[in-house]
């Protein structure tokens, strides 16, 4: 990589997609489901073994260096748990890798000649300590090129002792079989990165295995892989407690929701029964007042009836009265009229027959 493609590559870790004001960058989220979660935690195995006999090609998804500075301020203010999704990533990573180790181990045992428990537990101390010799070798070398020269030696002084105890072992283990059977070449597989490494493999490959990059790159995933389980499991203890506190909060507001309307209902209760009483003597009274209001309306009925019965009879005593009255007036009015007549008669009595006698003669 030159110099400035580092340059900007560092830029983009310290200062995201803002950095320049490329709009076009700006477009793709972190949190957008095309970009790779493990690799905005550092921990992609697509970048952690780039280079190395397993390299694994670009990665399906996207990765950024920008996308990654913005995801690690925005993780300051919230939680988006990632986590989760770059465990189940490398979780099938290494699933895949201790398959091909058993496949490998696998095949040695089926091409390799058959040797006893004893034999093979001496082969195994030889394996055991030529890994011992080839981490220490990788440690001094790592040491001596930070400038820490006191503690590289001591580590070399300690890689002596262990060739020591490796000699010892070889010759147990040569010494319990058959010199054919020792010159044969026997193979071990890694546990960490499945590569294969010989019973007779000098220091300086054991060196240049144990401390190179794809050994040290399954060192780093597995280390990764531990400390999102550690993570995952924290935050999920977390989220159950959290979930458990707003359960109960639920739990403590709803019985005292129940209490306040169980109160307020034993609160009620009185009001209700005074209400009901004063109802009570308010249905008392306006009946009460009905039956008054019918025996008024009785009475003043009767009493109309009374007075209406009254009021007939006068009228009809007044009218037998003035009938009375007119009869008398008209029979004091016929005697009248016929007393006048009688005296009128009386005075006109000669007159009249001596001309009714003239007439009678005359005819």
């Amino acid at each position: 990589m030159s110099a400035q493609a580092q340059m900007r590559a560092m830029l983009d870790q310290l200062m995201g997609t803002s950095r320049d004001g490329d709009t076009t960058r700006q477009r793709i989220k972190f949190s957008d489901e095309r970009v790779c979660k493990s690799h905005l935690l550092n921990c992609c195995p697509h970048d952690i073994l780039l280079g190395t006999r397993m390299d694994l090609g670009e990665c399906l998804k996207i990765h950024d260096l920008a996308l990654r500075a913005d995801y690690e301020i925005a993780s300051k203010q919230q939680d988006f748990f990632f986590e989760l999704d770059a465990m189940d990533h490398l979780q099938s990573f290494i699933a895949d890798c201790d398959r091909r180790t058993d496949i490998a181990k696998k095949r040695l045992a089926d091409t390799q000649e058959e040797i006893s428990a004893e034999v093979a537990a001496k082969a195994e101390r030889v394996h055991e300590l030529n890994e011992e010799i080839g981490k220490l070798l990788a440690k001094a070398e790592q040491l001596g090129a930070e400038g820490n020269v006191e503690e590289s030696q001591k580590v070399m002084d300690e890689v002596e002792n262990t060739r020591t105890q490796k000699r010892e072992a070889e010759d147990i283990y040569r010494n319990s079989m058959p010199a054919s059977s020792f010159q044969q070449q026997k193979l071990r597989v890694c546990e960490v990165c499945s590569a294969y490494l010989g019973l007779h493999d000098n220091d300086r490959r054991l060196a240049d295995h144990f401390g190179g990059k794809l050994h040290l790159g399954f060192i780093e995933i597995r280390e990764k892989l531990d400390e999102l389980k550690r993570l995952v499991a924290e935050k999920q203890e977390k989220r159950n407690q959290d979930r458990l506190k707003r359960r109960e909060e639920r739990d403590r507001e709803e019985r005292d929701k129940l209490k306040r309307r169980s109160k307020s209902r034993e609160r009620r209760k009185p009001r209700s029964s005074s209400r009901d009483r004063k109802r009570k003597t308010r249905s008392r009274s306006r009946d009460k007042h009905r039956h008054r209001s019918r025996s008024d309306s009785r009475s003043r009925s009767r009493s109309h009836h009374h007075s209406r019965d009254r009021s007939r009879e006068r009228s009809s005593k007044s009218k037998s009265s003035r009938d009375q009255e007119q009869s008398s007036n008209e029979r004091s009015r016929d005697g009248d009229r016929k007393l006048k007549k009688r005296s009128y008669e009386s005075a006109n009595g000669k007159s009249e027959h001596s001309s009714e006698e003239r007439e009678a003669g005359e005819i």
